[in-house]
């Protein structure tokens, strides 16, 4: 499967928060996400294995459990499944999420 990122739309979530799901299958799954500066991913936890890679900006990653911590582009975190986690935005932010398996409630 090739996908060509510019042939997906994002998906408004609102609060600064806009999400594009660019390819998957049953076992794992490719999503972008953009937040505008000051927009929060609200501490929130899920099943699913997550890696995340932060293509601009910067932002404090929270943890449940951990110290937060400030993130820039080129840095990468893991989420395990069920951790509690989020992160408020200290720029515009643009992350490539990956997860396992996909995650059916974002289709």
């Amino acid at each position: 499967m090739v996908v060509i990122n510019e042939t997906k739309e994002y998906q408004d979530l609102g609060g600064g928060v806009r999400r594009k799901v660019l390819a998957y299958s049953s076992q794992i799954m490719n999503v972008e996400l953009r937040f505008e500066k000051g927009a929060k991913g609200a501490m929130h936890s899920h099943p699913h294995e997550q890696l995340g890679y932060v293509i601009e900006g910067s932002l404090v990653y929270h943890e449940k459990g951990s110290e937060d911590v400030t993130l820039h582009a080129g840095d990468t975190y893991y989420v395990a499944p069920n951790v509690e986690h989020g992160i408020d935005c200290l720029t515009d932010v643009k992350l490539l999420d990956i997860f396992t398996p996909m995650r059916e409630d974002f289709v």
